[in-house]
């Protein structure tokens, strides 16, 4: 029998008008990273390796480990609170075409309906700051502007 939980996933699409190189490298790169998504990273996103993510406005952190990195194509990383995230970038001839998957939420029912709701809608955040800042050389703060009262 399925349960709830092997069926939950938060996946968003979008494509981004940029070469497969650089918007994978956005995701790999904190130094790029950090422009539309957290403010401070322990390091690059490597095979293998533990990384930590700040968004310092919110005074929140997260550790991650990076369990794949295929370059140009994927990446998977796994949360300490086991969720896993997937990228995967397709190409096209009018740019990237980036899908995202967040798996393996746990809780009941309604926790994990509004773990999928919540990733959902970050993602899409997520993406959305990455086409204005790849396409327009623009930076939304669309990360920070989501909770404004929230910042410490």
């Amino acid at each position: 029998m399925t349960t709830l939980e092997e069926v939950s996933i938060s996946k968003v699409e979008m494509l981004i008008r940029k070469p497969v190189e650089e918007v994978f490298d956005a995701f790999i790169d904190p130094a790029i990273t950090t422009k539309f998504w957290f403010t401070k990273s322990s390091g690059r996103l490597e095979a293998g390796k533990r990384i930590r993510w700040d968004w310092e406005m919110y005074g929140v952190s997260a550790e991650l480990d990076v369990k794949e990195v295929e370059q140009n194509n994927r990446i998977l990383i796994k949360f300490d609170d086991d969720t896993t995230v997937e990228w995967i970038f397709i190409p096209r001839s009018e740019g990237t075409f980036v899908t995202i998957i967040n798996a393996g939420f746990k809780g009941s029912p309604e926790e994990i309906v509004n773990q999928v709701i919540d990733s959902t809608g970050g993602y899409t955040i997520v993406l959305s700051g990455l086409k204005a800042l790849l396409e327009h050389n623009i930076s939304l703060n669309l990360v920070s502007d989501r909770f404004p009262d929230a910042h410490v």
